[in-house]
């Protein structure tokens, strides 16, 4: 297989939780051990006082929260790992979705004093969707929190995925001590210490030994060794196959902030991970070992740095070698690119790099020729199956506040809606502009950005539909009828498709039902559409 070497030493995954649950502070620690950083920030009372690695946004900085997908890439014990930090928010939730489709494996965070939550269960959908490797990780245990077991009966139940820890907490909230890794036998005592490396770490052959009873005490000692023969007692032995295929998620348990069982997280994670895997096209499966380059961008944006205007597209590269300079196919516009820039990130701080392989994510800078779901390739001429839009569950329509900026606010939403923040439908007689989104914070975060990036100001209408469809058929004369009769609510999106906007549930019923030969879809992927 060409380039193995390179292909086994990286893994590539993201991190998902639900807000607040520890996301961000995980990510940096992970830096931390990783010797990416010296330091890390803390997210306090929802703001920012040292702010965090991964949120480079003025807005992340101002909310103390995550809207944008960060890449970090370290080196860590001779390999090349790629985290992409998404957005914990519901509202962002999109954006994660496409995320998850360009890593190999997820960790999860669950906070163990509020245990599963509505977020976490929408994203753990997306990974069991996909069959995706997952790693559970149960922050916050320096705090009051559940009883341990609950909490590992509450994931089997709520996420439908079977767990095996592989970490025991000593103690919970005022009586924690550390962990003890079954992974590796070893008993871990923390100092607390939020900004730097304590750990004090004692191999133990046998946890009945009396040497477990005098580094943590007699009673947490015998409270420890029941509960790890119930754990045996209960639990099938892991498997590393089980876990790949998507069927059992190994567990740990820790307190991200104050480094505790984040070492043991790391290691293990490097072991039992996969190495970057393939990926699905419209010509077959290809495969990371597959010589000729090939990739997909599942992500844009703008302004990354605010001083500079650039655009840049985030992507994964599935097989081959990428090489800075080199020409490549971009398929959906038949037309051939070179790079002389491409960059490896940490958070907002790029470096340009010469060549990159399956499994990193790199940075193109991009003058407009890119959009989500776009395919590079070397050789043969194949796309990798799409990213789908999901249809938005909010719409409003965009207002110009300053005639004189129009250009501006005409450039800076078609370069918002390009990255994926929300998704824009236009509307005749008038060229109106429908701004769809999962969410309501997406709107101040377009508002905020299209100030602050591209000097336009903006108010937002609310309008009142239920469903944005994209529709198909292969009776033009139908689609003609039906786009005459509906002209009040029909739209074109960004890529010139018709799409119609439903009023409520009854009227879009009433749709299906007048024209049956018009199909509706949920998601803007027609092929694998959802129909309504």
């Amino acid at each position: 297989m060409k380039n193995s070497a390179e292909i086994q030493k990286r893994k590539t995954f993201a991190i998902i939780s639900h807000p607040d649950a520890g996301k961000t502070t995980l990510t940096e620690k992970l830096l931390l051990f990783g010797g990416a950083i010296q330091t890390a920030g803390a997210v306090k009372n929802n703001k920012i006082k040292k702010t965090a690695t991964s949120d480079f946004m003025e807005i992340e900085k101002q909310r103390g929260i995550s809207v944008a997908t960060s890449v970090m890439a370290f080196e860590y014990d001779g390999k090349q790992i790629n985290i992409l930090d998404t957005p914990g928010h519901k509202d962002f939730a999109e954006d994660t979705y496409r995320t998850l489709t360009a890593v190999d494996s997820v960790i999860l965070i669950i906070d163990c004093a509020n245990g599963v939550e509505e977020q976490t269960k929408r994203l753990m959908e997306v990974c069991r969707m996909r069959n995706t490797p997952v790693i559970i990780f149960i922050n916050k245990m320096d705090r009051e929190g559940r009883d341990p077991f609950d909490l590992l009966d509450e994931l089997e139940s709520i996420l439908k995925i079977k767990v095996r820890p592989l970490s025991w907490p000593i103690g919970i909230g005022g009586t924690f001590q550390g962990v003890y890794n079954i992974f590796r036998k070893e008993l871990n005592l923390f100092a607390a210490n939020k900004t730097k490396i304590s750990a004090d770490i004692i191999s133990i052959e046998d946890v009945n030994s009396s040497e477990v009873d005098e580094v943590i005490g007699k009673r947490p000692a015998e409270t420890l060794r029941e509960e790890l023969d119930l754990v045996e007692g209960v639990y099938n032995p892991f498997t590393r196959e089980s876990y790949l295929s998507g069927e059992v998620a190994p567990v740990f348990f820790g307190s991200a902030i104050n480094n505790f069982g984040v070492k043991e997280l790391l290691e293990a994670f490097l072991e039992i991970s996969p190495s970057p895997i393939g990926r699905d096209t419209n010509e077959g499966f290809i495969e990371p070992g597959n010589p000729e380059f090939s990739g997909f961008v599942f992500k844009i944006h703008a302004n990354l740095d605010p001083k500079h205007r650039d655009r840049i597209a985030f992507l994964r590269i599935v097989s081959g070698k990428f090489e800075r300079n080199k020409f490549y196919n971009h398929v959906r516009l038949d037309k051939k690119l070179k790079f002389s820039n491409p960059t490896s990130f940490m958070a907002q701080d790029k470096s340009v790099i010469d060549e990159a392989f399956p499994g990193d994510v790199i940075g193109l800078y991009d003058t407009g020729s890119f959009k989500i779901g776009d395919t590079l390739t070397e050789g043969a001429l194949f796309s990798y199956k799409g990213i789908p839009s999901f249809s938005p569950e909010i719409f409003m329509e965009l207002e110009n506040k300053d005639p004189m900026k129009s250009k501006q606010l005409e450039k800076g939403i078609q370069q918002l809606t390009d990255e994926g923040v929300a998704q824009l439908f236009i509307q005749q007689p008038g060229n109106r502009k429908i701004v769809g989104t999962v969410g309501q914070l997406q709107f101040e975060v377009i508002a905020y950005r299209l100030e602050n990036e591209y000097g336009a100001k903006c108010a937002f209408v609310p309008k009142r539909y239920f469903k944005a469809c994209w529709m198909t058929t292969d009776q033009t004369a139908k689609m003609d009828q039906f786009i005459r009769a509906k002209s009040q609510y029909i739209a074109k999106d960004k890529d010139n498709n018709y799409v119609f906007l439903a009023e409520t549930p009854f009227l879009l019923q009433m749709a299906q039902n007048d024209y049956p030969e018009i199909k509706f879809h949920f998601t803007s992927d027609f092929k694998v559409g959802q129909e309504a």
